[in-house]
This record gives C-alpha cells, sequence and structure tokens, in this order.
C-alpha cells in the first residue's frame, strides 16, 4: 500500500517577517501597559505610605488601581489589534 507524501502531508508555513516582527511589537508593548501601570503604582504606594504612616493600605490601593489601569490599557490593545486585522 503507497501513498503520496502529499497526503494528509500539511506541514506549516514559516511566518514572514513583517509578521515575526508585528507579534514582537504586540509583545513588548503588553508588556509595558500592565507591569508599567502595576508596579509605578505600588511603588507610589509605598512612598505615601511611608509619607503618611498607613502601610499598607495605600500600597493596596496602589495594586489594584494598577491592575485596573493595565486591564484597561491591554483591552484598548486588543481592540487595536482586531482593527488592524480587518
Amino acid at each position: 500500500m503507497s501513498t503520496s507524501q502529499n497526503d494528509g502531508d500539511k506541514t506549516p508555513t514559516p511566518p514572514d517577517a513583517s509578521t515575526v516582527i508585528l507579534l514582537l511589537t504586540t509583545i513588548g508593548d503588553t508588556t509595558w501597559r500592565m507591569f508599567v501601570p502595576t508596579i509605578g503604582l505600588t511603588i507610589l504606594g509605598l512612598l505615601v505610605d511611608k509619607w503618611l504612616h498607613t502601610t499598607p493600605w495605600i500600597m493596596i490601593l496602589g495594586i489594584v488601581t494598577g491592575a485596573y489601569f493595565a486591564y484597561v490599557l491591554v483591552q484598548r490593545q486588543i481592540k487595536n489589534v482586531k482593527k488592524v486585522r480587518k
């Protein structure tokens, strides 16, 4: 029983350079959108806590607020990527 090599052989084609660049750019963009607000507002919360002697409440508020901003920024990015794909 012999079968040709093309029957059922669906090897994926490698992505072109523009696809790879778009993917890497999106990953980098997502990274800063997630970490900058969260880490920045956490550090700001720590500093305000030390200044007002309210440890850890302002820091917790900074974490929650930073996570919310990160969520909003990533949602905007997803919306923009979907727009580009159309």
